[in-house]
């Protein structure tokens, strides 16, 4: 379809922006979707160094490369997340500060705000994240759980994402949740509910990516129906299911790509996912923005699979069809 194909910078923020640049551009890639931290996208240097954002465009360009998202998802984590010392590993020291929850929290959607602004100044539309969230932890109801409890989770992200959402609102950006364990959106029906606590604002939606529906069970061509007006940007990448009796679905407490886990990340193609399927979907609800690849796998190197990930993806890509197959016979 020529659907642009673009490399999520995330989990390349070990190397220069100018580094990857480089690397995406002989793998075939047609842009970059820029993660802010690293040196690839500096939300403080966007918003007060003149010039940043110019310069950023240029070092892009340079390698023939676009840029249609970037990337807040370490710093929304920590807007409704219980914080704890695993985000210190994870947020700009400025947003950490001193450690204490609250003032995490509200340094976190003050930065989350600021992404917008930077993101506008990017001359960029969507800016993908996390929301983290405050209920995550009451996912299997014992001791018991109240609807009231489940109820004020959603109330407590409309309360902290509204004044986000105002911000984002202003700049004409767009903020793209990737429905995800650990956030308040992680299947349908609570993405769903999501979007009602918000009153169904515009300026939210989604960022598709099926590696976190499928081990999950969810149906990801269902979820594209579902939300076809709320699919602000699109991850390709896989996953694979492998219950052999001893394991659960849940990861066991082990981690990533340990053989014994029931479920892992993996390069696309070389999972469970159905591709297919999903290009047919996203051709059904006229999703013509980027596929950009969130490259996963621990069991390969990153840069053969990056390699081999884009020609995946743009030979998966295609048109939709613009007449009936059979169109010609009623002309005979």
């Amino acid at each position: 379809m020529g659907r642009p194909v673009t490399l999520f910078t995330g989990q390349w923020a070990d190397l220069p922006l100018e580094d990857v640049a480089r690397k995406a551009a002989e793998w075939g890639y047609d842009g970059l979707e820029l993660a802010c931290w690293g040196d690839h996208f500096e939300v403080d240097k966007a918003l007060n160094e003149k010039g940043y954002c110019a310069a950023r465009r240029d070092l892009l360009e340079r390698f023939d490369l676009q840029v249609h998202a970037i990337s807040a998802h370490l710093v929304g984590q920590a807007v409704l997340d219980p914080i704890d010392e695993r985000h210190k590993s994870i947020l700009p020291a400025h947003v950490w500060g001193d450690g204490k929850p609250a003032g995490v929290n509200q340094r976190a959607a003050e930065e989350l705000m600021n992404t917008a602004r930077a993101a506008q100044q990017l001359g960029v539309g969507v800016v993908n994240g996390f929301t983290g969230s405050s209920i995550w932890h009451l996912l299997y109801s014992f001791p018991p759980v109240t609807e009231e409890m489940i109820a004020a989770g959603y109330e407590l992200f409309a309360e902290r994402f509204n004044p986000i959402l105002d911000v984002f609102g202003e700049c004409g950006v767009q903020f793209a949740l990737e429905v995800h364990p650990t956030e308040v959106a992680f299947d349908i029906l609570t993405a769903e509910r999501t979007l009602s606590a918000i009153e169904r604002r515009e300026e939210f939606g989604f960022n598709f990516d099926p590696s976190h529906l499928h081990w999950q069970g969810v149906d990801s061509v269902e979820f594209l129906r579902t939300f076809r007006d709320r699919v602000y940007h699109v991850h390709m990448k896989d996953a694979v299911v492998r219950l052999n009796g001893r394991n659960g679905i849940l990861g066991s407490h082990l981690q990533f790509g340990d053989p014994r886990r029931g479920w892992d990340f993996r390069s696309p193609g070389r999972g469970n996912i159905e591709f297919e399927e999903i290009i047919r979907a996203l051709n059904e609800i006229q999703y013509v923005g980027p596929l950009s690849v969130e490259w996963e796998d621990p069991g390969m190197d990153r840069e053969a699979g990056a390699r081999e990930a884009v020609q995946f993806v743009k030979n998966l890509d295609f048109k939709p069809a613009s007449a009936a197959f059979d169109a010609a016979f009623s002309e005979a």
